[in-house]
């Protein structure tokens, strides 16, 4: 894939300042709703499970309650289990696979796990269908003290008190063609670098932690999504999005060092799922079960190998 044209906004060669970032946020334009989307299903499960509001973001465009839903019957002895979505707000899946799992099979773990749902750790860019926060800044990046995303931030604080008791964290996410025809040129616009072309992976693959790898789980989770959707092969190189494959749909991150929401805990096992919306070989109902797919089933092998 070649981009002929730069980007519209900035200077090639040249970073962005406040001007620019003010010009690149004056292009993005509200397409759907998260009071709409998010925030009537968080409702329907008031009755069934504890929500919790963990901070509120005030933008031009509004203000946005940020929601965790949590375990009702909440014990201390049990091992914590984290699932965030939403953290890049225009990987839809993400958002409505973590609350389909809520709604369909979280209670099936009562007294088993507590468990911390955030569906939509960006809402502002949930709305307008984007990777970034309205300052131009990729919130999966941000996941460290003094984090300039405040949506990262706020998740931070959530997460704090439990971070060294959580057994688990499963992060979801989608790779999607606008990375490369937009998000990815963005970004090189942005920090005034060359663009340079890469390829989207057809199918779901996993992000586990270079630091801590744990196969097995991120394997568990490959063998139950595959029943639902297909997995990513490597490319020509060996790798997927310019990292090894180290086993079938899995590659490495440092989670801890790049920023990552998958490396805000100390949990033992630890992913990131990334997802292919525009397959012509899923649908956006198989993104969704997909993900709630691998939800469950690394919830499993983690209760079952403490």
């Amino acid at each position: 894939m070649t981009i002929d044209a730069p980007y519209p906004i900035g200077t090639p060669g040249l970073p962005w300042g406040a001007a620019e970032v003010s010009a690149w946020r004056s292009r993005q334009t509200r397409k759907r709703s998260y009071e709409a989307d998010v925030l009537s299903v968080i409702g329907r499960l008031r009755s069934r499970f504890d929500v919790v509001e963990y901070g509120r973001l005030q933008h031009d465009a509004g203000t946005y309650p940020l929601f965790a839903i949590r375990s009702r019957d909440w014990l201390d002895d049990l091992p914590i289990v984290l699932v965030t979505g939403g953290v890049h707000g225009y990987e839809t899946s993400g958002v409505h696979g973590a609350l389909r799992f809520v709604e369909e099979h979280a209670a099936s773990y009562d007294g088993r796990a507590n468990l911390l749902v955030a569906p939509c750790v960006s809402p502002w860019a949930y709305e307008r269908v984007h990777r970034w926060n309205p300052d131009a800044i990729d919130p999966n990046r941000s996941f460290r003290d003094d984090s300039p995303a405040p949506e990262s931030a706020a998740l931070m604080r959530l997460v704090a008190p439990l971070r060294d008791r959580v057994l688990v964290h499963i992060d979801l996410h989608e790779t999607t063609d606008t990375d490369e025809t937009e998000f990815r040129p963005a970004l090189a616009a942005r920090d005034g670098n060359p663009y340079e072309p890469g390829a989207i992976p057809d199918g779901f693959y996993l992000v586990d932690d270079s630091a801590n790898p744990q196969p097995e789980f991120q394997q568990a989770m490959i063998a139950a999504v595959a029943k639902v959707t297909h997995i990513a092969p490597a490319d020509e190189n060996g790798e997927i999005i310019g990292s090894p494959v180290v086993a079938p749909g899995v590659i490495e991150y440092a989670f801890r060092e790049l920023g990552l929401c998958a490396g805000m805990t100390d949990a033992l096992y630890k992913t990131t799922t990334e997802l292919y919306p525009d397959s012509p070989r899923a649908t956006a109902e198989q993104c969704n079960a997909a993900q709630v797919a691998a939800v469950r089933a690394g919830i499993d092998f983690a209760l079952g190998h403490r």
